[in-house]
């Protein structure tokens, strides 16, 4: 049996994520289509809709009766490789430069909220926290490193909020999480050629979500909210067509893998204000424990604790994301939204690998709401990323060459969110 750590199922996510509309890392924003529109500024304080559940449950404290919340979100990442001198694996030619790795991809969410007295509120939210999926032409140059990466998950999370007084809110949450993870890449074999590996697993993982709300004046309030790190152990099999030297029929190896996997913690701070009659101001500062990924590590579990192939140190920081928004109040039905974010991206030039191409990337948003009925609003929110050029100098010679270039990508998100109250 083989087991890797957690630091390489990081590869295999932030790689599927690193040209879309997301926090830094492979942490996936998009929870909400009404949030969408202000580049998710003031997400801890604003509480207009169930979608609250995720980002403050305390915030269901300020929405009347049951409300049933349905999003779904399109986004498309582009992203290029540009080669600046790399170098092939031992024995093999170089190769293409992997062509347009990225890829469309649909994230629904869905929240339910309820009243259970006048001060104590239930609610629960399924989304999508991590994920989508990134692949590189099948003969490109770094194919010995990574072809294609993918993750699914599916967060369930039930919550209880309590409005203490007329000022301060509190909200309390847990997280069930699944999550399933797919790596395949080229292995050089040497005089017998090359194969495909394929690694593949799946597991629950559960955490917990907390938040306050204080209502300053009656028209400013600020908002704090943590949401837990998920430590989960993924399991699955790694699969590897081969051809021995005497020239037998192809097999395949097939061995069960196991894989320790931590997603990390995150605390963001909010506040929402109204300006006036028709201008709303939000703002947001979120930190995420990046530092806890260390080093890239593939263990054996055959009995002999033995390492398969290099161990890489990653190097990952702990950043922010800062985000500032704007409404505007055109009509008592119509809202009109934008914000701009800035995301810090987990990873150093200097230690940036093929599965880990990410960079900073800055948010710019626009939005509407349309309150079609007193039971119904609707929400459409755009979002364009400019993520920063994003170099790599990756030596892993002589089996898996040296990757040297730049990245070049990009991505455009559409949201779509219908609420309704009964």
């Amino acid at each position: 049996m083989s087991r890797f750590s957690s630091p390489l199922l990081v590869g295999i996510l932030l790689s599927a994520q690193q040209l879309t509309g997301h926090a830094a890392g492979f942490a996936l924003s998009e929870q909400s289509g009404s949030g969408m529109g202000n580049a998710y500024a003031g997400a801890a304080a604003v509480a207009e809709d169930a979608s609250t559940i995720y980002f403050n449950p305390a915030g269901m404290t300020y929405i009347q009766g049951r409300q049933l919340v349905g999003a779904l979100h399109t986004i498309k990442t582009s992203g290029d490789f540009d080669n600046q001198g790399s170098l092939a694996a031992a024995g093999r030619p170089l190769g293409s430069e992997g062509g347009d790795f990225g890829s469309w991809a649909f994230l629904p969410n869905l929240y339910y909220k309820q009243d259970l007295t006048e001060q104590l509120k239930f609610g629960i939210g399924i989304g999508t926290p991590f994920g989508l999926k990134t692949e590189y032409n099948r003969n490109w140059l770094g194919r010995f490193q990574a072809v294609k990466s993918e993750l699914k998950t599916i967060n369930i999370n039930p919550s209880l909020a309590w409005k203490v007084n007329d000022q301060w809110s509190l909200g309390v949450g847990i997280s069930a999480m699944w999550a399933e993870a797919e790596l395949t890449s080229a292995a050089n074999l040497g005089l017998l050629g090359t194969t495909t590996v394929k690694n593949k697993g799946d597991d629950w993982g559960f955490g917990y979500n907390l938040g306050a709300i204080y209502q300053a004046t009656p028209d400013t309030r600020f908002g704090v909210a943590y949401r837990s790190k998920v430590e989960q152990h993924l399991k699955g099999d790694v699969r590897s067509p081969f051809t021995l030297a005497n020239g037998s029929p192809t097999q395949t190896l097939n061995t069960d893998i196991s894989a320790d996997l931590t997603l990390p913690e995150t605390f963001s701070f909010s506040a929402f204000s109204h300006l006036n009659d028709q201008w709303e101001l939000l703002t947001d500062i979120t930190w995420t424990r990046w530092s806890q990924f260390k080093q890239l590590r593939i263990i054996r579990e055959n009995g002999s604790n033995t390492t398969v192939g290099p161990t890489i140190t990653e190097h990952w920081n702990n950043v922010f994301r800062y985000s500032v928004g704007l409404n505007y109040l055109y009509s008592d039905t119509i809202k009109l939204r934008t914000g701009l974010a800035y995301d810090d991206e987990a990873i150093d030039n200097e230690h940036r690998t093929a599965r880990i191409p990410g960079n900073d990337r800055i948010w710019f948003s626009l939005g509407a709401s349309w309150q079609y009925s007193p039971q119904t609003k609707l929400d459409i929110g755009y979002t364009h990323l400019f993520i920063k050029d994003a170099r790599i100098n990756d030596d892993q010679r002589p089996t898996r060459g040296l990757i040297a270039g730049k990245y070049e990508g990009s991505a455009d998100i559409l949201s779509l969110q219908f609420a309704y109250n009964f």
